[in-house]
């Protein structure tokens, strides 16, 4: 999948801007502020249809203007196809592919898929849980278009028999039957989401140990522990062992959505025990990981957003994802950086056809 044009009108900081782009390389440099990332951000709307910032969508209006647009022509397979998403400040998100606008965001993910290496991935090993889960589904929705609707229909039971918690606290009276309605839906799709993410990071984990090796040139052992109550027990026993204590606290205390994913080295935590570079090598090789398994299943190749990696990567770990990049078929590149004098010594190491964008 290649992405020929792009257009970012009331975006951000960038009131118009447009891109004829190489089907290769693309580099957008410039001083921090120019508004490097967000053209990054804009390429991840295009994939998915949402910030990878994790913002509102209406905090990504330009100041004083009333809507935001997007537009990117996209090639596959000799084809070319149109995508476009517009947001109003008075009304919902639309996302338009030929001019046809999708129903559900859920039709749009995996038409083009993208990986996002940034600084912000430090929040994978740093942050709680939940950002680990979001990762995880993010990686398995944008290649498994079942696991997306099992994951969006467990939501919303989750959400309904959390709300009939609340009113039975709320109004003084507890009704086991009542509440037991949700537990069949919640089981089923939350098994299958445990089959799903099971299987899918015990393929992904020899990549990581792959990639990890080769950028860090170093032997530390590697591993990824996928923690769930469904390893312990079925759903519908854990519902019914933890009926009690879900009455008391008003919410589902335990299921998929406490799920957990460990990242280790040596046998320990690697935000314990990892440097700066060892942490962001790993980091790497998991999203270069992430990249190799959706081309894997779906046959197209993800286009490669890199913001800011460089600028905290010594230059032996450079050479070495240089060297990757050079090796693998990553397909189409966009990074972000502070210096033009390095983006263009890389670029050349890397012998692609490229451009650069100054802003």
């Amino acid at each position: 999948m290649i992405i020929q044009k792009l257009q970012i009108i009331n975006f951000k900081n960038h009131t118009q801007k447009n891109f004829d782009l190489s089907p290769q390389i693309n580099c957008f440099v410039g001083n921090n502020g120019a508004g490097k990332t967000n053209i990054l951000d804009a390429l991840h709307y295009i994939s998915v249809g949402k910030s990878f910032l994790g913002n509102s969508d209406f905090n990504n209006i330009k100041h004083d203007e009333d809507f935001f647009s997007l537009e990117a022509e996209v090639l596959g397979n000799e084809k070319t196809d149109i995508i476009k998403i517009i947001l109003p400040k008075e009304s919902k998100k639309s996302i338009k592919k030929n001019e046809k606008t999708y129903d559900r965001l859920s039709e749009h993910i995996g038409f083009l898929p993208s990986v996002i290496i940034s600084p912000y991935d430090s929040n994978l090993i740093s942050d709680s849980g939940e950002s680990r889960r979001k990762f995880i589904d993010a990686m398995i929705s944008q290649t498994d278009s079942e696991y997306l609707y099992n994951l969006i229909q467990y939501q919303k039971t989750l959400q309904q028999r959390n709300a009939l918690l609340k009113i039975f606290a709320k109004n003084r009276y507890f009704d086991a039957e009542n509440l037991e309605i949700y537990n069949e839906p919640l089981s089923k799709f939350g098994t299958e989401i445990f089959n799903k993410r099971k299987s899918f990071l015990a393929e992904l984990l020899p990549f990581v140990q792959h990639y990890y090796e080769i950028i860090s040139g170093a032997k530390e052992d590697i591993n990824l522990i996928y923690h769930s109550d469904l390893h312990e027990d079925h759903f519908k026993n854990i519902l019914q062992k933890n009926l009690e204590k879900d009455r008391i606290l008003t919410y589902t205390s335990r299921g998929v959505h406490k799920d957990d994913l460990w990242f280790e080295m040596n046998g320990n935590l690697i935000k314990k025990i990892g440097s700066q570079g060892q942490q962001k090598s790993f980091l790497i090789a998991l999203k270069l990981s992430q990249m190799s398994r959706i081309k894997k299943l779906t046959g197209k190749t993800p286009i490669l957003l890199l913001d800011d990696i460089f600028d905290k990567l010594d230059d032996l770990r450079v050479s070495q994802l240089i060297s990757l990049v050079n090796q693998e078929n990553f397909g189409q590149i966009f990074l972000t950086d502070t210096s033009r004098e390095r983006t263009e010594s890389i670029v050349k190491r890397i012998n692609e056809e490229s451009k650069i964008f100054e802003l």
